[in-house]
């Protein structure tokens, strides 16, 4: 499903160049749960940019779904994300002012989706993250956790191929992330492919592959 090759790219921090991807090159397959593990600033943020279509490389290629996401137009790379990924973020990236179904609602507002198909498809998405009761509440007036599945069920909705989770657990205590990561071992049951980046050593063993990277460059675990 995801094939980088010699993928690079170089930002400009100041007077200092910094290369945040050193010629990665990984592939994963299609119905994987794979963690990809390192320190911050190793390169994790922008691989998952690149993989999630938010990001292209300065050279190498990155295929998803054995197509060259470089040659896509601006249009299909919009509906790749909309239709093909689903993102999951640490700081949940909710919209304060809109209640949980709301929330999760967007996307497919995004996509011109009917009002009762939105309806049905959120109240489904709501109870299988367990939150179905919570649907009229705000973010303020939900625990981290309660948020992080909200953003879990937000992803869900538009039925995406591919999850991109990006540290979902690094701002809820142990046992919250627990009940999240349990969330995502379902996911990965229900056939799913599964990509979450994280600085946790314990969190990247749940994954059933491990891939390092440091200063950019990529590579595989080796139990």
């Amino acid at each position: 499903m995801i094939r980088f090759e010699n993928v690079c790219k170089t930002y400009q921090m100041g007077d200092e160049k910094v290369k945040a991807l050193d010629h990665a090159s990984l592939q994963i397959g299609e119905g994987e749960f794979v963690s990809v593990i390192g320190p911050s600033g190793s390169g994790k943020s922008t691989l998952m940019n690149i993989m999630g279509c938010l990001d292209v490389p300065d050279s190498g290629s990155y295929f998803l779904d054995g197509k060259l996401v470089g040659q896509c137009s601006e249009a299909e790379l919009t509906r790749i994300r909309s239709r093909k990924i689903g993102f999951v973020f640490q700081n949940f990236n909710l919209i304060s002012r809109m209640t949980a179904e709301e929330n999760v609602g967007l996307p497919l507002i995004y996509q011109g989706v009917r009002q009762p198909e939105i309806k049905r498809r959120v109240w489904d998405a709501l109870d299988r993250v367990r939150l179905l009761e919570r649907r009229g509440h705000k973010p303020a007036q939900m625990s981290g956790g309660q948020q992080q599945r909200v953003a879990i069920a937000r992803a869900l909705v538009t039925e995406p191929v591919l999850f991109l989770a990006d540290e979902p657990t690094g701002n809820l205590d142990s046992r919250t992330g627990g009940e999240i990561m349990e969330m995502f071992h379902q996911l990965h049951e229900q056939g799913n492919t599964i990509v979450l980046i994280t600085h946790d050593q314990q969190i990247s063993l749940q994954a059933k592959r491990q891939i390092s990277i440091y200063d950019g460059k990529v590579k595989e675990v080796w139990e």
